[in-house]
């Protein structure tokens, strides 16, 4: 493969608010912690030493029971044993259960812990480093989860189960597995012999990623949110995250920017077989759950934190902060939509005294297929004019490739300056022929305009079949008008190339904050 960096804003997909972080404006340096740079992490590594032994052999315990019987490799095996040591940290990425992975940026997330593990042991060789997928098991949103893009065509995994998806059960994917082209077998083992959907995931991940020693985690524990049980107090009785998030929030948005996420009162939901519904006080009972009858008196929510925790799931305020609590972790790897809402939460961090993680962005690519390659070095256009919008991409060929001179700018300048001293004239003869005059200096621009527009759509006629050579090649990377990364799943790429995940392991840097462009020599 060859690869070629764009410049994130060359790109026009990413918020001015993700790109100042990037970039590392001053204004928002004191709502992150350390910069991911190598060299900063020895920084974090000395922070996160005080995580206690007792939490990290609990972490080891439970890992070795979510995997079960499952066939694991020697690296998933001593990853998991060394959490146990001290000197071990984790780099820790989360993405939702979607089917058959969802879209590219799931593998691109992974790839990115994977390498900035192996970047950060040749940095400081003294440590070890373990990558982390987080399975967000505890997600409700099915509709976020439930299709994927293969091929050009949507494949959707149609259900009735409610509640946290991570428990739905996968025995209606056969019918879907029928449908879908090309080799399965990966998929069609783990969601037949997965007891569910975290299950299945865990599965097929562990297939795709375990020779890298990649470990799998399934936050829908109780013991892990035993831990958890001082936050889950706070949030529902002093409501300390709100206040602190709040702040925070008022703060970004006085600079200036706009945030993804908002506190409430209550940051947490009620979980059980079937139901994940929010958690409110009330003035008369106690504590509600929205939409059903279910209620408690404070007295039996404070028996459930102590005796059922796993009852009490966080949502996106919490979520980061119980992640930290039960991982010796480092840095969290995500997009910019994840990112820049992690920006509101450092506060919340240290009122409980919980090291703030070093905030990574994932690796961003776009692959160019062999047969896309060659249509795209016939328009002699520039990779990065492909991230333009399709009408000034067109424009900016014919303007570039045109034997006509196509712009009146020139013109359009002296005449204007023409028609200015027309109306200086005028108005010392008589200061109601301004009007008039600047009237029709307008009509003679407005017409001169009309003419370039007409001169370019015919220069566009001329050059149709170009024009459609280059649309094809947009309308394949970008399909939608999307980014490839967000909208189509790796088994675009896999089911032709099963060497492609580490084809683009080798390309893809985590600490080069670039926009990376991959084609197949």
């Amino acid at each position: 493969m060859t690869t070629r960096k764009i410049d994130f804003q060359d790109t026009h997909a990413f918020s001015s608010f993700f790109l100042d972080y990037i970039q590392q404006k001053d204004s928002l340096k004191k709502f992150y912690h350390h910069f991911p740079l190598k060299e900063n992490f020895i920084h974090q590594i000395k922070e996160k030493s005080a995580f206690p032994q007792a939490k990290r052999s609990i972490l080891v315990e439970e890992l070795v029971k979510q995997y079960g019987d499952l066939k694991i490799t020697e690296s998933v095996k001593e990853n998991i044993q060394s959490l146990k040591d001290q000197k071990t940290f984790t780099i820790t990425t989360g993405h939702q259960l979607n089917i058959f992975t969802g879209p590219l940026y799931f593998i691109y997330k992974i790839i990115t812990v994977i390498n900035a593990c192996k970047e950060l042991k040749a940095a400081h060789p003294d440590y070890h480093f373990v990558p982390v997928y987080w399975m967000a098991s505890e997600d409700h949103d099915y509709e976020e989860i439930k299709y994927f893009r293969l091929y050009g065509k949507k494949y959707i995994w149609e259900t009735n189960q409610q509640g946290a998806v991570g428990r739905f059960h996968t025995k209606e994917f056969k019918g879907l597995l029928d449908e879908i082209p090309g080799e399965l077998s990966l998929f069609k083992e783990a969601y037949s012999q997965g007891k569910n959907l975290a299950d299945a995931v865990l599965r097929y991940v562990n297939t795709l990623f375990g020779d890298e020693g990649l470990i799998i985690i399934d936050a829908d524990n109780r013991t892990f949110k035993k831990s958890f049980s001082t936050v889950i107090k706070d949030d529902l009785f002093i409501h300390s995250a709100k206040k602190l998030v709040d702040q925070t929030t008022q703060e970004l948005q006085a600079l200036g920017y706009h945030t993804q996420v908002n506190a409430r009162e209550i940051n947490l939901f009620y979980l059980a077989d079937g139901l994940r519904s929010r958690l409110e006080k009330t003035e008369v009972v106690g504590f509600q759950v929205v939409d059903t009858d279910i209620k408690f008196t404070d007295k039996e929510i404070e028996r459930m934190i102590s005796e059922e925790p796993e009852k009490f799931s966080p949502n996106v305020i919490l979520r980061p902060l119980y992640q930290e609590m039960i991982l010796p972790n480092l840095a969290y790897c995500g997009g910019p939509a994840e990112l820049v809402y992690w920006l509101q939460l450092k506060e919340v961090f240290e009122k409980f005294q919980t090291p703030f993680p070093v905030l990574l962005p994932r690796s961003f690519a776009l692959i160019i297929d062999s047969p896309s390659l060659k249509k795209f070095e016939k328009t002699r256009l520039e990779i990065k004019d492909l991230f333009e919008e399709k009408n000034y991409l067109f424009n900016h060929w014919i303007t570039k490739n045109s034997h006509h001179q196509l712009s009146l700018g020139k013109e359009l300048e002296s005449i204007q300056s023409t028609l200015n001293q027309i109306k200086v004239r005028a108005a010392k003869i008589d200061s109601t022929l301004t009007k008039f005059v600047g009237a029709e200096t307008q009509r003679t621009i407005n017409g001169l305009e009309k003419i370039e527009k007409k001169m370019l759509r015919a220069e566009k006629r001329h050059h149709a079949d170009k024009l459609k050579q280059i649309e094809a090649v947009k309308d394949a990377l970008f399909p939608n008008g999307n980014l490839q990364e967000r909208t189509d799943n790796f088994l675009n790429f896999y089911q032709s190339d099963p060497s492609f995940i580490q084809k683009i392991e080798k390309e893809l840097d985590p600490f080069d904050f670039r926009f990376n462009v991959l084609s197949y020599d």
